[in-house]
């Protein structure tokens, strides 16, 4: 994923690259909405490039994602992970520990609408090993 190149099939722009402390290889993030005012959630558009994913994480008031390119992952701790595609949405409870990424062979992308409890709207945690990834291809 080149920040410099034009996607024709991108809605959004390219975002900023995603912190190595909290993403496993390449990712885009770019933040479209702020919590500030009224606005007590964020919305971004996240960008993931072949079998890169988020660290397992949760989210305090819970998460909204809406599938626009690619396929992917999402999986709960404890359970099997469920395989996700363009047109998909995942409704993410509040406090439940997951996981999501791109599958192996594809590049994915998705919307995160993630509401705020207080200041905070996500706590990360370890990666998602190689070995947990893999066992799910």
């Amino acid at each position: 994923m080149n920040a410099n190149s034009t996607n024709e099939k991108a809605i959004f722009p390219t975002g900023e690259r995603g912190s190595a402390a909290y993403f496993s290889g390449t990712t885009r993030v770019k933040i479209l909405i702020q919590k500030g005012g009224d606005v007590n959630y964020s919305i971004a558009n996240v960008q993931f490039e072949p079998a890169a994913r988020t660290n397992w994480h949760t989210h305090p008031a819970g998460q909204v994602l809406l599938v626009t390119e690619g396929s992917g992952f999402y999986q709960e701790k404890g359970k099997p992970a469920i395989a996700i595609a363009k047109g998909d949405t995942v409704n993410i409870p509040a406090n439940v520990e997951h996981w999501h990424g791109a599958a192996s062979g594809s590049h994915f992308t998705h919307i995160a609408i993630t509401s705020y409890k207080g200041e905070e709207n996500v706590v990360w945690l370890e990666p998602v090993t190689d070995e947990e990834y893999n066992s799910i291809q």
